[in-house]
């Protein structure tokens, strides 16, 4: 796993920014692979005894959306 790994609520932020923005929401889009990443960390840390949480940290750099980030401070 990378650095920081794709919670659910990182992949909510993400698809949002997708939306509002007009970018890709397809399922071959990064929206969906976020969500899919998520999904499959949650699922690990459920099967480790992990707790998972949406503790943000999150980056949009590269998004074509042009959106700010909502506010959230790092």
């Amino acid at each position: 796993m990378g650095k920081h790994s794709m919670s659910k609520a990182d992949a909510s932020h993400i698809q949002s920014t997708q939306a509002t923005g007009g970018g890709d929401m397809s399922s071959a889009g990064f929206a969906a692979r976020a969500q899919s990443a998520g999904d499959r960390n949650e699922s690990a840390a459920r099967s480790s005894g992990q707790q998972s949480g949406g503790t943000g940290g999150w980056s949009q750099s590269g998004n074509s959306g042009g959106a700010t980030g909502g506010g959230r401070d790092k």
